[in-house]
């Protein structure tokens, strides 16, 4: 079982930056993937970013340039930087991790999610 918790989410301007949080409540040494989905109202939900255990990442057309992953196994957390928002980026934001890595679909373990609104 992994326990994962978000926190960052909020309320900025278009051009502004955020900086997403997803703390286990385990170690995230052995964690084949952890990642970042989210979803918009009416749409399906979305990888954003995904990192492995060795460090390979997998980033949404969309984001690419503007967010980046990282996880800080010493920490058990993960972090999604997010710069140049955009009013499209709104939506609810969830983290995600798989005990082991077999491809770039989302894992059986997700948080709660946090709100992020881009204001235009």
């Amino acid at each position: 079982q992994v326990q994962l918790v978000e926190s960052g989410g909020g309320l900025v301007q278009a051009g502004g930056s955020l900086r997403l949080s997803c703390a286990a409540h385990r170690s995230i040494f052995g964690l084949g993937i952890m990642g970042w989905h989210r979803q918009a109202p009416g749409k399906q939900r979305e990888l954003v970013a995904a990192i492995t255990s060795m460090g390979s990442t997998n980033y949404a057309d969309s984001v690419k340039g503007r967010f980046t992953i990282s996880r800080e196994n010493a920490e058990n957390t993960v972090y999604l930087q997010m710069n140049s928002l955009k009013p499209e980026d709104t939506a609810v934001y969830y983290c995600n991790a798989d005990l082991f890595f077999r491809d770039w679909t989302p894992g059986p373990y997700w948080g709660q999610g946090t709100q992020v609104t881009v204001s235009s």
